[in-house]
């Protein structure tokens, strides 16, 4: 199926690795220009250099700093889609997560997205098109005490999400979320390691906490590309306002 989005210019936060990189491959195999966004994307740029016939722009930030976030602007001033992707919300229950942790995680993701939304979401109104995909999480559905953090913030995202995404449709804009659940990626294991911990005493059970997932298995990072790839296209073309949970029926067992 063509997802007519060949020619487009697609900006990926977080493109380095995980859904954000798969993210990048999936556009870039529907022939878009991508411009990847991370601390470190001169690796993943290269690579996707070498399989695909289209432009792939690395622009190294910190996207935690609103300096930042006003450079990748200018850089990618006029991109037809920015797929809000990066963040690292460390788990920890509300008594042993520390304040200043809180604040930096939430510095990146939430403010994040929230900034970037507000900056690129001004050109599109502009030009009455454009797309805005947010990767929030399901822990913003289905709260969690033990990442907490990532609870609160994904559920501030959520609504967040479907309050901008409803009212900019107005103006040709389409704004829409995924919520990804348990995906193979290194953060996943990251999180895994950091609950065994807490919980088990030992990091190194971290296999232990990722036991009874749906279908048996996490989510492939590809899948919520592919996803990300049709909602942005004018095959998803009325995807506006709403957050698409991906948990394979997880949050109702």
């Amino acid at each position: 199926m063509d997802m007519e989005l060949t020619g487009k210019r697609v900006v990926i936060t977080g493109a380095s690795k995980g859904i954000g990189y798969a993210c990048a491959e999936a556009f870039a195999a529907e022939g878009c220009d991508v411009v990847l966004a991370a601390r470190a994307p001169d690796e993943a740029a290269a690579t996707l250099r070498q399989k695909y016939q289209v432009r792939v722009e690395a622009v190294t930030v910190d996207l935690s700093r609103p300096a930042d976030r006003v450079s990748l602007h200018e850089i990618a001033r006029g991109a037809d889609i920015l797929v809000n992707n990066a963040g690292a919300i460390p788990s920890g229950s509300l008594s042993v997560l520390d304040m200043e942790t809180w604040e930096q995680a939430w510095a990146l993701k939430v403010f994040g997205y929230f900034h970037l939304t507000k900056l690129f979401l001004a050109d599109m109104r502009t030009r009455k098109s454009g797309v805005i995909v947010n990767i929030i999480g399901m822990a913003g559905r289905a709260w969690k005490h033990n990442y907490i953090a990532g609870t609160a913030g994904n559920a501030a995202l959520i609504a967040f999400t479907s309050a901008v995404g409803g009212e900019a449709q107005a103006d040709g804009v389409r704004v829409f979320g995924i919520n990804p659940a348990a995906t193979r990626t290194g953060r996943m294991e990251t999180q895994a390691r950091q609950r065994a911990g807490v919980t088990l005493g030992d990091p190194e059970r971290w296999r232990e906490t990722l036991t009874g997932l749906p279908l048996d298995r996490s989510i492939e990072p590809r899948e919520i590309a592919e996803l990300a790839v049709f909602g942005a296209s004018p095959r998803g073309g009325y995807i506006a306002g709403t957050v698409i949970d991906v948990d394979g029926g997880g949050w109702f067992k």
